[in-house]
């Protein structure tokens, strides 16, 4: 499952997920391009590691069209084209159907459904034949006892996965697969910031293997869709949460 030669552009790849997937992606070969918005030390830090030849730390907006197509001429301009893009990049608001504001909402469709569905469109030139689009949804959109107060962001991820199903059928043309992650609760700052101890015990409960799923865990399945071993996996959503939804 070697990605020796490839070229990945994660966005919100900085820390988390995104950093776990580019960590990984490297560690096999790939050449990965970082996007951040704000972490500068953190991107630096990571293109220092995997080495400035094959990793690029780009600055810019993942929710906005102007910002995805500085991402892909930059992809471009150092290595010369794209074979994976994971639109990792994602904001998790605490808003139900009382108190979204038109802010809340724009903000949100925007930085999770606008920006992956432009960035792809912007990319799509530049992927060969072979090349992968991944998707990142939520483990939210399938439970069955959901909270009130994931509402917006529920309504962000339904949106992505209902893309990576149709998205599937339009580029399959060009020969790229189209598949989206789902993780369930992971480890990451993110996630950690402002919960409760008991709060994160109590998530952790309700996973029948009681503990959060590893960022490292997930990017061990977006390398599979990275590879050549997923050649026949195409509009799929995969679950990444330990068993805690089936």
């Amino acid at each position: 499952m070697s990605l020796a030669g490839k070229v990945i552009l994660i966005t919100g790849a900085s820390q988390g997920i995104g950093k776990a997937c580019a960590e990984r992606v490297a560690k096999d070969g790939a050449s990965v391009v970082i996007n951040y918005k704000s972490s500068t030390d953190a991107a630096n830090a990571l293109v220092e590691s995997i080495g400035s030849d094959r990793a690029l730390a780009v600055q810019a907006d993942a929710s906005t069209i102007e910002g995805v197509q500085t991402l892909v001429d930059a992809a471009v301009a150092k290595f010369g084209k794209i074979d994976t893009v994971l639109a990792n990049a994602g904001v998790l608001p605490m808003r139900g159907v009382d108190n979204t504001t038109e802010a809340d909402f724009d903000e949100t469709f925007a930085m999770n459904v606008k920006g992956p569905y432009f960035l792809v469109q912007k990319a799509v030139p530049h992927m060969p034949r072979g090349s992968r689009v991944i998707l990142v949804s939520s483990t939210v959109c399938h439970f069955s006892a959901v909270a009130p107060a994931y509402l917006l962001y529920a309504a962000t991820k339904g949106a992505i996965e209902q893309m990576t199903r149709v998205m599937s059928k339009g580029l399959a043309a060009n020969g790229i697969t189209v598949n989206c992650v789902a993780p369930g609760p992971t480890a990451t700052e993110l996630f950690f910031k402002g919960k409760p101890e008991a709060m994160i015990n109590g998530i952790k409960a309700a996973n029948p293997n009681n503990r959060l799923g590893e960022p490292d865990e997930i990017a061990s399945v977006i390398k599979f869709l990275c590879s050549e071993d997923s050649s026949w996996v195409t509009g799929q959503t995969m679950l990444v949460n330990g068993g805690m939804a089936v």
